[in-house]
């Protein structure tokens, strides 16, 4: 079964979906395809009536669709709630912007005149995880929708009720058969939609190992992608800095999300003299956080989204003992029902060290002392990823100088703030190509066609 429903926080058994059939994936393709060449056409006005309207419904709506995140994977209600917001707000933004983002521009040639037009191109497959249910597709069919193009995704197997909430979302908004499917389909089928010509391009926020695989199929069939891979984020934490500022944003950075988060905070590097300190106040914040039902608002600590990825992420931290880091705190998994996990604290994480390379998806966190500015961008930049990053630093000069100095795709000075419309998110490396969100977000899957008018003759 591939689409399970099974409540993280005691075990049960939801729902179950079976998956579609070879046919049924065949109509709605054709379905999707036949919508663009009239959604294409809709001016951006008529587009924006429909993405405007779904983030109306989910901004009056949060507690219903929060509910959902948190019965699948186990988010805390809280901020189930925020992810709701901000998935209406990020299809606000391109219901705002997106004519705007998408206008002509003007060119200088040596002759004549030029410019640029943006056009849609097609039906756009989107794959997407379980983290962020609703964030993840909104950030995807937000700025695409605006721009012509019409959406299929596969959502996670975890998170089916959600994937159909989506669906219904965009029904009840108005927008035509088509222009936003959810297919609950297998792996197999997903690589026959990335096959399949009516497909124009590919975007995937998944594992690395996911990505290669997809990546490589949609350069196959020379398909345009954007792929967002995980990370594993440097806080630098400088002699320098505002601790306590700087301790709760590294409480946030890990745990928000039980960690689950492709640009939180993992690998966190502090200089020597005040790596005692920091760590004494981060670790007793961490101790404070109390597990319980993600639904009660005074839980603090939630389970992870499911029992594998409990079981994986011990089995990771168990590796890493096993080739030399120390456990400061926790480690193992939680005595409870659920699948809780220990708030964890590795040191001694030496580069020999598998979990040196690795992204570790959960409260788990990474531990290092420094001893200088330059020691700890060496230690940033030693990574296969390259997502986000941050520095705490009291002198902002100097944290701009060490944000351009660390390779990633994002760099926050004194927080960890990605959340934004307007900004755009992805990484380097490993952690994949292309942007989502901000104006950059809109242009990944449109045909930037060039016009030249001119009035010479042809040369002789």
């Amino acid at each position: 079964m591939s689409y399970q429903s099974i409540n993280p926080y005691n075990g049960k058994t939801l729902k179950t979906f079976e998956d579609i059939s070879d046919d049924q994936l065949d109509v709605a393709l054709k379905t999707a395809a036949a919508c663009f060449e009239t959604w294409r056409k809709k001016t951006f006005a008529e587009r924006a009536a429909v993405v405007a309207k779904a983030g109306a419904i989910l901004r009056a709506r949060v507690d219903e669709f929060a509910r959902l995140v948190t019965l699948e994977m186990g988010k805390l209600i809280n901020e189930a709630r925020g992810e709701v917001r901000f998935s209406g707000d990020i299809l606000a933004y391109y219901a705002k912007n997106a004519e705007c983002f998408l206008a002509p521009e003007t060119l200088q040639p040596a002759h004549g005149e030029a410019y640029v037009e943006s056009s849609p191109i097609g039906v756009i497959f989107g794959v997407e995880p379980w983290n962020f249910p609703y964030y993840q597709l909104a950030r995807v069919a937000g700025p695409q929708l605006m721009a012509g193009n019409v959406v299929v995704v596969k959502h996670a197997g975890c998170v089916p009720q959600c994937a159909i909430a989506f669906e219904t979302l965009w029904i009840e908004a108005g927008a035509p058969a088509g222009a936003y499917t959810n297919l609950l389909i297998s792996h197999e089928q997903s690589d026959r939609v990335i096959d399949d010509p009516r497909i124009k391009g590919v975007a995937l926020t998944g594992s690395v190992a996911a990505g290669r695989g997809i990546a490589a199929r949609s350069g196959k069939n020379l398909k345009t992608s954007s792929m967002e891979l995980g990370g594993s984020d440097a806080f630098i934490v400088l002699e320098d800095a505002d601790l306590e500022k700087a301790v709760k944003w590294a409480v946030w950075g890990r745990m928000y999300n039980q960690g689950q988060t492709c640009c939180a905070a993992k690998r966190f590097i502090v200089n020597e003299k005040v790596a005692d300190k920091f760590l004494e106040k981060f670790q007793a914040a961490l101790e404070a956080l109390q597990p319980g039902d993600p639904m009660d608002e005074r839980t603090t600590k939630g389970p992870l989204s499911t029992e594998s990825a409990l079981v994986d992420l011990v089995k990771q931290v168990d590796g890493a003992v096993a080739h030399g880091a120390k456990v400061l705190m926790g480690g193992k998994r939680i005595n409870r029902p659920g699948s809780f996990m220990e708030t964890t604290i590795l040191t001694d994480v030496t580069p020999g060290n598998p979990a040196f390379r690795e992204e570790f998806f959960g409260p788990v966190v990474l531990f290092f002392r420094v001893k200088s500015e330059d020691d700890a961008v060496a230690l940033a930049n030693d990574s296969d990823f390259g997502l986000g990053g941050s520095v705490f630093t009291r002198d902002v000069a100097r944290g701009r100088r060490v944000a351009s100095r660390v390779d990633t795709g994002m760099m926050f000075i004194n927080n960890i703030d990605w959340s934004d419309a307007a900004l755009p998110f992805g990484g380097i490396k490993d952690s994949g190509y292309g942007r989502e969100l901000g104006s950059m977000g809109i242009q990944q899957f449109v045909n930037k066609k060039l016009v030249r008018i001119a009035t010479g003759d042809a040369p002789a």
